[in-house]
C-alpha cells in the first residue's frame, strides 16, 4: 500500500484542506524531514487537495516544490530555508553517488563551499570543489577549457555529476561546460544570488559570452534539479539584491499583474530580506519562468517574453565590456527603453512606464544609459539572437502583466528613445 504524508494547510480558495503527498518522486523524503509522519520514498510530482471530501484536484506545485514538466529532462526546484546542509541526501535522491565536483567562486566558496562539500560526502559522493574568481568576464571559452581540465583530473565520466554553487555567471558557465563534456553529463544548479535563484538557473539555458555578444555560445541544457536556499539572500550584497529583483519585476510585468503589484505594496519588506515575502516572490517568480519553459522550451516562441528588458539590456553589456553594468542594472534600462518605444508605437499608455520607473528609482537604479551613442547600441542590436532576417525584435509590455514580440519598430524610433 503506498503510503502518504498528511499536512493540514489552506489551498489557493483559501479553504482549509488536507494535503496528501504521494510518495512518488525525488522531494518526498526531504518534505518528511519537515513533518512528523513517516514515509517510504522521496516527494512527488503532484499532490491532492481534497475539498470537504467530495472534490480532488491534481496540481504539479506544492508550497515550496515547482515541478518543470519537459518529459525526460523534468525536473524539480525545491525552495525552502537552510536546505544547504541537506543536498547530499536530496542529490543522491535524483543521481546515485558518483564522482562530483562543486563549482564555485571565490566570494561563495568561503560562505557555503565546506557545508555542500561536507553534505555531498556523507551520502558517499567521491567530491572536490574548484573555485573561480567571480566575475562576469569568466564566462569565456577560456575559463570553460580550464574547468575541463578539472573534470578531467578528478576522472569524470558521463555519469559523474557537476554542481552549480554560486550566482547567474557561474551557473551558466556550469551548465556549458556540463552540457559539452563527453557529450553531457548530470549537473545541478544550487543559485546563491536573487538573480540566479529566480531566473537563469532555471530553464537550461547555458551559455558562455563572444566578443560580439552575451550568450552567443550555448545550447538549452536542462539541469537534473535546482535548489534555492533563501538564507542565502542574507549574505547577498545589496547591489546584487537590487540587480535580481529587477527579474522579479520583469516576471510581474510579462505575465503577473497582480503579482507586479504585490511588489508595488511590499518592496520595502523584501529589501529587508524579511522571510515570508522572500519566498513569495522566489516561489511566483519561479512558477511563471517554470510555466513559460514547459510550454516552449527551445525558445521557439512565447519564451522569448521572457527577455523583456534583454535586448537593449544585453547591447549596453556588451559595449562596456560587461565590466559597466550588473546585468539586472543594464535589464532595468532596457524595460525602460522598451517601454518607450511601446508609447511611440501607441502600443501602451504612459502609467505602464511612469510605475516601472517608481519601482527602479525606489531601488536607485538608473534609467537610461548617458555615456554610449545611440547608434553604436543600435548596431549592437542587430548581433541580437532574437534579430530575423535583419529586422530587429523586441518584447514590448501593452500592460501590466502581458507583453508581446514585435519586430515593427523603425531604427528612427528606436534611436530617438535611446537619445531621449
Amino acid at each position: 500500500m503506498t503510503k502518504v504524508m498528511v499536512i493540514k494547510s489552506k489551498c489557493l480558495c483559501a479553504r482549509s484542506c488536507t494535503l496528501l503527498f504521494l510518495a512518488s518522486s525525488p522531494l518526498f523524503s526531504y518534505l518528511a524531514t519537515r513533518n512528523s509522519q513517516p514515509v517510504t520514498r522521496n516527494a512527488f510530482h503532484s499532490f491532492t487537495f481534497l475539498l470537504d471530501k467530495k472534490i480532488s484536484m491534481a496540481y504539479k506545485i506544492t508550497m515550496k516544490d515547482i515541478f518543470v514538466d519537459l518529459g525526460k529532462d523534468s525536473y524539480n526546484i525545491i525552495i525552502d530555508k537552510g536546505i544547504l546542509n541537506q543536498v547530499g541526501t536530496l542529490i543522491s535522491k535524483v543521481i546515485s553517488p558518483c564522482k562530483a565536483i562543486i563549482v564555485t567562486d571565490k566570494t561563495v566558496a568561503p560562505l557555503y563551499g565546506n557545508i555542500v562539500l561536507d553534505s555531498l560526502s556523507e551520502c558517499k559522493f567521491d567530491v572536490k570543489v574548484v573555485s573561480m574568481e567571480p566575475g562576469e568576464e569568466q564566462k569565456s571559452m577560456a575559463k570553460a577549457e580550464e574547468l575541463y581540465e578539472s573534470l578531467f583530473d578528478h576522472e569524470m565520466d558521463r555519469k559523474s555529476l557537476i554542481v552549480a554553487l554560486g550566482g547567474g555567471v557561474l551557473g551558466d558557465l556550469v551548465g556549458f561546460v556540463a552540457s559539452t563534456f563527453m557529450r553531457g553529463i548530470p549537473f545541478v544548479q544550487i543559485p546563491t544570488t536573487l538573480l540566479a535563484q529566480v531566473d537563469s538557473s532555471i530553464g537550461g539555458k547555458v551559455a558562455v559570452n563572444h566578443p560580439r555578444g552575451k550568450n552567443m555560445i550555448g545550447c538549452f541544457y536542462q539541469p537534473k534539479a535546482v535548489f534555492i536556499d533563501t538564507d542565502t539572500l542574507q549574505t547577498l550584497p545589496k547591489e546584487e539584491m537590487t540587480a535580481g529583483m529587477v527579474e522579479v519585476i520583469k516576471y510581474g510585468m510579462i505575465k503577473d499583474d497582480a503579482f507586479f503589484e504585490y511588489i508595488e505594496k511590499h518592496l520595502p519588506a523584501i529589501m529587508k530580506l524579511e522571510p515570508a515575502v522572500l519566498e513569495e516572490i522566489i516561489y511566483n517568480s519561479c512558477k511563471v519562468k517554470a510555466h513559460v519553459v514547459e510550454l516552449d522550451e527551445k525558445e521557439e516562441g512565447l519564451r522569448a517574453i521572457l527577455n523583456y528588458g534583454h535586448t537593449i539590456g544585453h547591447a549596453l553589456e556588451a559595449l562596456t565590456s560587461y565590466k559597466k553594468y550588473r546585468h539586472g542594472d543594464a535589464v532595468a534600462m532596457g524595460m525602460i527603453y522598451a517601454t518607450k518605444i511601446a508609447i511611440e508605437m501607441k502600443l501602451v499608455d504612459e502609467e505602464v512606464l511612469k510605475r516601472q520607473e517608481s519601482l527602479f528609482v525606489e531601488l536607485g537604479l538608473s534609467l537610461k544609459d548617458t555615456e554610449l551613442n545611440p547608434n553604436d547600441i543600435v548596431s549592437k542590436l542587430y548581433q541580437d539572437k532574437k534579430t530575423i532576417g535583419g529586422r530587429l525584435r523586441f518584447v514590448l509590455p501593452i500592460r501590466i502583466g502581458n507583453v508581446v514580440i514585435n519586430d515593427g519598430a523603425d531604427e528612427e524610433t528606436i534611436l530617438k528613445v535611446l537619445a531621449d
